[in-house]
């Protein structure tokens, strides 16, 4: 499917890098970009988010290069996208309906798929529209007489009550996850969840450190599914390590409320390993990215060791960096190669066995005020 890549610099962030960001995506989502045309304005047009000039720029190239789809590396409102169409007379993609059929491509677990399904339809009951002339007119004449809905209002009600199926459905799984972490919880496993933006390698160093043979590509959202294994630390023992969905900037609203319930693995985590492509020269806007929808899931509170991955692309050595407390704050590594992966493991058991000294002295006080009180 050919594609043209639109996008346009508001003067905020590194544009460059975004673009490249869209080109990766596009390509994860099966189509072959063509051309990608940029332009720069200080605020969107209301009507076409790019104004008429750039619109008709867009139109020619459509034309001129025989393309399938245009896709614009921003959310377009609903009007925006039916105006774009329009104009173009070709289907018109944003980033976030871009994400969402990504995910759908990938989600592999029956939860994956019930939570993709659910942001697909949320964002795209914002987007239904009278676009056949069916939609137009009442349901009427001999044997077509019913309860007078127009096919936009069975639409929406369909939707709707696929929607809240779906939202039954995920409150069930949650109840399944709350219950497998109470198990947990029971058996005092200390629980690290990976965290960290898109493709910076948080499957492969989950492998590395897990042994899990989960898949892991270098291409964009490789994984979308929660994947726990226990791993042993030596005499620090056991944890549950969690590897986690990659985040991504202007992640869809939708897709972090439906995938509330994987992440939880991460809001109840008790480490974040904040995975970083140390080579990716946006590496510090990512980390920001990431520090955002944490937040948004209310998951900052939570220690993190930051990771910084493909040190050996980055030409950086293996080591660890301490901050003004002593504690270990990042880990420099390279899961591919292996290099600095027991530093990693190290930092994990440093922080377990901090944990296990903590637990060991309140349950000494416990103990000493209980035969006080006796």
């Amino acid at each position: 499917m050919r594609a043209a890549l639109v996008g346009l610099d508001f003067g905020k962030g590194d544009f460059a890098a975004s673009l490249d960001e869209l080109f990766l995506l596009a390509q994860s989502a099966g189509a072959q970009p063509v051309t990608t045309i940029t332009g720069k304005r200080s605020s969107p047009d209301a009507a076409l988010f790019v104004g008429s000039g750039k619109a008709q720029e867009v139109a020619d190239a459509v034309v001129e290069l025989g393309l399938d789809i245009v896709i614009f590396n921003h959310a377009l409102s609903p009007a925006q996208q039916r105006n774009l169409e329009r104009v173009l007379n070709i289907r018109v993609l944003d980033r976030t309906s871009l994400i969402l059929d990504i995910f759908a491509q990938r989600a592999q677990s029956h939860e994956g798929k019930v939570q993709v399904e659910l942001a697909q339809l949320q964002h795209l009951s914002t987007r239904l529209i009278r676009g056949w002339t069916h939609l137009e007119r009442q349901k009427g004449g001999i044997g077509l007489r019913g309860p007078g809905e127009t096919q936009l209002e069975t639409d929406r009600r369909l939707i709707g009550e696929r929607v809240k199926a779906l939202r039954a459905l995920q409150e069930k799984l949650r109840r399944q996850h709350a219950t497998q972490r109470r198990a947990r919880g029971r058996s005092a496993a200390f629980s690290v969840s990976l965290v960290g933006y898109t493709n910076a390698g948080k499957s492969t160093v989950f492998n590395a450190l897990a042994k899990a043979g989960v898949y892991a590509a270098d291409q964009l959202f490789a994984t979308l599914d929660t994947t726990s294994r226990r791993v042993y630390l030596g005499e620090a023992g056991h944890v549950v390590m969690s590897d986690t969905v990659g985040f991504i900037r202007e992640l869809p609203h939708q897709l972090v409320a439906a995938f509330r319930a994987t992440l939880e693995e991460t809001i109840h985590a008790d480490l974040l390993l904040h995975v970083v492509d140390a080579a990716s020269p946006v590496r510090m806007e990512q980390i920001e990215q990431v520090n955002l929808v944490l937040k948004e899931i209310g998951a900052d509170h939570i220690p993190q060791i930051l990771v910084w991955n493909k040190i050996d692309a980055a030409g950086l050595e293996p080591g660890i960096e301490r901050d003004e407390y002593d504690r270990i704050h990042r880990v420099f590594t390279s899961a591919k190669t292996g290099a600095g992966l027991d530093f990693l493991r190290f930092a994990v058991s440093d922080v377990l066995k901090a944990r296990n000294v903590q637990s060991a002295a309140r349950s000494s006080a416990g103990n000493v005020v209980e035969n006080l009180s006796t």
